[in-house]
């Protein structure tokens, strides 16, 4: 079955305003969904569809041999505005600490800017760490957003998010340590190659 060329970089486009999409419901769903409890689930399930979209549009890629420039420089772009949009929401509603959210985005987006640095040069996929990185983001922002409480307890709830986000933290850290090395490593072959 052939599908459409550019099919995986539109389902990577569509997260973009998913985002959006999720971000206000996620605000207007208020704190734990204190606020609109309906538009908590629907924060949390717009969210869980677009970040699963990510393995989608990679599954679609490789299967069908359209993996493109284009899809390798954006796929990480669109997952960083969906869950950079996931974790500043919690943080703005207290339910996240702020220092999480400020670590895990200054390592996301000071990788993707070095990304749009060295595009031109080459382009960089994501390695298996940055992968394992977004999908243990992506387990512990579902749980976050999943108004879970009112059936297992406030308490529960809130200790699984914290080990949860705390591990997200360190795979984030150790991910972002894993990509500099891998660049270093790869600037230095070239410096060889080229001496």
């Amino acid at each position: 079955m052939a599908i459409p060329r550019q099919l995986p970089n539109a389902i990577t486009v569509a997260r973009i305003p998913l985002a959006v999409v999720f971000f206000v419901a996620l605000l207007l769903g208020g704190t734990n969904g204190a606020g609109q409890p309906v538009l908590r689930w629907v924060a949390a399930g717009l969210f869980i569809l677009a970040i699963s979209t990510d393995w989608v549009d990679g599954y679609l890629a490789r299967k069908y041999d359209l993996v493109s420039d284009f899809g390798k420089l954006w796929d990480p772009i669109a997952d960083k505005l969906l869950t950079g949009a996931g974790f500043i929401g919690l943080a703005i509603l207290g339910e996240v600490w702020w220092w999480l959210v400020l670590i895990i985005l200054v390592r996301e987006w000071g990788i993707t800017v070095h990304r749009f640095i060295v595009a031109k040069e080459h382009i960089v996929a994501a390695a298996w760490m940055g992968k394992i990185k977004t999908t243990v983001q992506a387990v512990a922002l579902s749980w976050a957003l999943l108004p879970l409480h009112v059936w297992i307890g406030l308490p529960v709830w809130a200790i699984t998010t914290t080990v949860l986000m705390v591990v997200a933290l360190i795979l984030t850290i150790a991910s972002g340590i894993d990509y500099i090395a891998a660049q270093i490593r790869g600037a230095r072959a070239d410096r060889n190659s080229a001496g």
